[in-house]
């Protein structure tokens, strides 16, 4: 079945990744029945820009004969007019939930271009810049010594998806997050590395169906040992049997996306840090 076709333009005064990830979860409840194709219009922060977002609005909706639809995060009411006059189907973000905001708190919001985001000179920037450095040097258990320091650290097979989950959790939540393989030499002795276990209260296991860890290995080394599925059905059951024998708690990550394994993290361990 052919997928109708809309455009949708993300506007914002800032990075528009708020506007972005609103809309694919909003627009994700209509993907069986449209395609969209988005356009990101980042950092309106003059009229002039956007008169120019208009300009493109109101010419795809008449080249389309279908109003594009337009998700905004913008703050100033005399940039957002502009936008919101065109022709297109206007969803205010901000507007909506500061609107009703100003009257349950009965004080008028003071509307500040990209107050959304962290200031670079923040200390939670800072945070989260710190969590990312320490991350990256503990990737697949290169660095070791810094282990105390680590809010939690993801272990299991390789190509099972800990590298991007700890980066996740840093660039998101300012989350020291280490992460340390499991191996075949693991699985024969039956223990944890003794690099690992003066830590476990911090550990946290991921997983993978092994058809689909096969597949990733492939990518990665075709045609190689190490992406058969014999090696992958081993290793997974293997690296299972281990987390459960010395009770760490884990998940499979076959078919949950980086955001929900993160906060299922989070919430198992306790770990309640803010987004912003």
């Amino acid at each position: 079945m052919q997928l109708n076709q809309r455009t949708v333009f993300i506007v914002s005064d800032s990075t528009g990744i708020t506007a972005e990830t609103f809309s694919h979860s909003v627009l994700s409840q209509f993907s069986k029945s449209f395609e969209f194709q988005q356009i990101r219009e980042p950092f309106i922060t003059t009229a002039e820009k956007a008169k120019e977002v208009a300009k493109k609005i109101n010419e795809l909706a008449e080249r389309q004969k279908n109003p594009p639809i337009v998700f905004s995060t913008l703050v100033k009411q005399d940039i957002l007019t502009y936008v919101k006059e065109s022709n297109c189907v206007f969803l205010d973000i901000f507007g909506t939930c500061v609107s009703q905001l100003e009257s349950a708190l009965d004080t008028k919001s003071e509307p500040t271009i990209g107050m959304s985001h962290l200031s670079a000179s923040s200390e939670a920037y800072r945070n989260r810049i710190e969590a990312i450095n320490f991350s990256l040097a503990h990737d697949d258990g290169q660095f070791i010594h810094g282990l105390k320091e680590a809010d939690v650290i993801l272990v299991g097979v390789s190509r099972c998806g800990k590298t991007p989950t700890s980066l996740y959790l840093a660039m998101q939540y300012a989350i020291k997050a280490a992460n340390f393989p499991l191996i075949p030499e693991d699985f024969e002795r039956g223990s944890l590395p003794k690099t690992l276990q003066p830590f476990r209260n911090k550990l946290f296991g991921l997983s993978i169906q092994p058809d689909r860890l096969s597949e990733v290995r492939n990518e990665r080394r075709p045609n190689s040992r190490y992406a058969t599925l014999e090696q992958c059905l081993y290793e997974v059951a293997e690296a299972e049997r281990l987390m459960r024998r010395e009770g760490i708690e884990w998940l499979s990550t076959t078919t949950k996306s980086i955001e929900e394994i993160s906060t299922t993290v989070l919430q198992i361990l306790g770990l309640n840090k803010s987004s912003y």
